[in-house]
């Protein structure tokens, strides 16, 4: 059975080196990283399960990793700060964080967080094989088993990122999708569309885990929430 990826971005060589000796006697497989102008090819490389991120790092801050990570990033971020000061939970959260803990660590509350982060990512992936279905023949959605009722736009937009499944659709694109069934096709109004389409699949809290925005690109459908 392979061990669990996970990404440990920390600068202090002494906690990065007890953390991970001791995730490592817990059965995880750990990744180090000091610096964090390094962390983004890291994490694309590593491709980890979950990531403890600290908030004061060289290079690039943590606050700005957790931000740019979340526009490819799906799994679990913990936080690590020295001080419940640095920054306020709400704005953690509203970031892209998971959860936070506060330094000096304590091994078995970090363990216990962890664990409680992977089972409830495992919980919200567990239907994702079959998610998202598009009929093409009666033009019904469903979604986790659960009939959507949308605007013709709305299907329109949605039926070319299902399509696209894993692919950055751009504004244009979706415009292109939207000409002839809508007059108003401008940059605001489909993000508006989006915006709308998430709150019927549930994914109206950041990080999104169906439809992605990917910063000066677009949209991208999560590949394995289609059926």
């Amino acid at each position: 059975m392979s061990k669990t990826r996970i990404l440990l971005i920390e600068d202090d060589a002494e906690i990065a080196r007890l953390t991970a000796m001791y995730l490592d006697a817990e059965g995880y497989q750990v990744t180090v990283i000091d610096d964090g102008a390094l962390a983004l090819a890291a994490i694309k490389n590593t491709k980890p399960e979950l990531i403890i991120l600290d908030l004061m790092l060289p290079g690039m801050s943590g606050i700005e990793i957790c931000k740019v990570a979340r526009e490819f990033y799906q799994q679990p971020i913990l936080i690590l700060t020295a001080c419940d000061d640095d920054v306020s939970e709400v704005s953690l959260l509203k970031m892209g964080a998971d959860d936070y803990l506060l330094k000096p660590l304590r091994p078995h509350v970090l363990v216990a967080r962890i664990e409680a982060l992977l089972r409830r990512n495992r919980t919200i992936a567990a239907p994702a094989a079959t998610a998202l279905t598009i009929s093409d023949a009666s033009n019904q959605v469903t979604f986790q088993g659960k009939l959507l009722t949308l605007t013709g736009s709305e299907y329109e937009m949605l039926k070319l990122l299902h399509k696209n499944a894993g692919k950055v659709i751009s504004r244009e694109q979706c415009c292109q999708a939207l000409r002839g069934i809508d007059y108003d096709f401008s940059n605001r109004s489909i993000d508006m569309r989006i915006s709308a389409l998430r709150k019927k699949l549930g994914d109206d809290k950041i990080p999104y885990k169906v439809i992605t925005t990917i910063r000066n690109q677009g949209y991208k459908l999560i590949h394995e929430q289609v059926s």
